[in-house]
C-alpha cells in the first residue's frame, strides 16, 4: 500500500501522510525508490485483526 494510501484510512491529505511517514506514525519499508506500508502493521495500528475469521459451515 502506498503512504497516501495509507494516509487516507487517517484522513490526511498527501503531504501529510507522508509527513506522518518521516516521523514513523505511519510504518514503511523502502522496495526500491518506493516508499510503502506494510498492511499487516498498518492493520494492528488501525486496532483490526490481521487474519479475518473465516465462517465454518456446521
Amino acid at each position: 500500500m502506498t503512504v497516501p494510501e495509507a494516509g487516507r484510512l487517517f484522513g490526511l491529505q498527501k503531504a501529510a501522510s507522508y509527513n506522518a511517514a518521516r516521523r514513523g506514525d505511519i510504518p514503511t519499508i523502502s522496495v526500491g525508490r518506493r516508499l510503502l506500508v506494510p498492511t499487516a502493521k498498518l492493520r494492528t495500528l488501525l486496532g483490526i485483526d490481521a487474519v479475518a475469521p473465516t465462517d465454518v459451515a456446521a
